[in-house]
């Protein structure tokens, strides 16, 4: 198996930012890719957020398995004891679910500071997840018709803007980037998969191998007939053959046929899949 392989110098300036933008904020709503829902989770998300209450949506649903998404919302919901909303950042009809849910999850705040003698505050949320989960489209989502910026919060800080959604919420409008600190070889190949993890970190034909092997695994034949493959076993040299991807010597360009098969799949033309298997 080739290694897929991080940066790990980035990974504490990082986490030390994501921390500073976390320390002022009252709800955090995580993003996760409904096509890979445990993979794009972070592991130690409590201990970077703390105690904070967090909403968590599952983005990406108009891309993954219907049948699979629903039974990931009741495990990720039992597991974090958190709300799971699946969405889609095309479709609007869930924005009032999800600011009141944000709006409900950040009173307790709001009442701790009115208890203190302040006057009560809209809630300031942000959006964290990790890289390409869908953020900056929940953020738009989130933004659409409310662009009105508020500026820098008086005692929070002078570089943070924020954007007023309505009277009871206050979002960040930078996305909170949690940093790749992952060992585990299957997650990073799923990262992968759904461009989590950037070209440059891994070789893409052997990471669309190992795509190729994980569909075949829970969507048997999908592969086979997508490409129309009729006897031929779903290599990509097979696939380059059947779609004529040759380079100079005739010789199939496995290179070219590898960003073609993930790109189908990113795109959504190769079908609604969804790549973590609950137990």
């Amino acid at each position: 198996m080739d290694f897929i392989h991080w940066y790990p110098g980035h990974i504490a300036k990082a986490e030390k930012k994501l921390k500073e933008q976390i320390n002022i904020v009252d709800v955090i709503i995580e993003v996760i890719d409904s096509r890979i829902p445990l993979s794009s989770m972070y592991p130690d998300i409590k201990k970077l957020i703390n105690d904070k209450p967090r909403l968590i949506l599952m983005n990406k649903s108009d891309l993954a398995d219907s049948e699979e998404t629903v039974k990931w919302l009741k495990l990720i919901k039992d597991s974090s004891k958190c709300t799971v909303i699946a969405t889609s950042a095309s479709d609007n009809k869930d924005l009032s679910k999800i600011l009141n849910k944000v709006t409900e999850l950040g009173q307790p705040k709001i009442i701790a500071l009115m208890k203190k003698g302040m006057l009560p505050r809209a809630v300031r949320v942000m959006v964290v997840g990790m890289p390409n989960v869908g953020k900056s489209s929940i953020i738009n989502k989130l933004i659409k018709k409310s662009k009105t910026k508020t500026g820098a919060k008086a005692g929070v800080t002078k570089e943070q803007q924020w954007v007023r959604i309505n009277p009871k919420v206050d979002l960040l409008d930078t996305p909170g980037i949690i940093p790749l600190k992952q060992e585990n070889q299957e997650t990073a190949y799923k990262l992968a998969f759904v461009d989590s993890i950037g070209e440059h970190a891994y070789d893409v034909e052997a990471v669309c191998t190992m795509f190729i092997n994980t569909v075949n695994k829970i969507y048997p034949d999908l592969i086979k007939n997508y490409y129309k493959l009729e006897t031929e076993e779903t290599t990509l040299e097979n696939i380059a053959i059947k779609r004529n991807w040759i380079v100079q010597g005739a010789k199939p360009d496995t290179k070219r046929c590898a960003q073609n098969i993930l790109n189908d799949f990113r795109t959504g033309r190769l079908g609604k899949l969804t790549l973590d298997i609950h137990e």
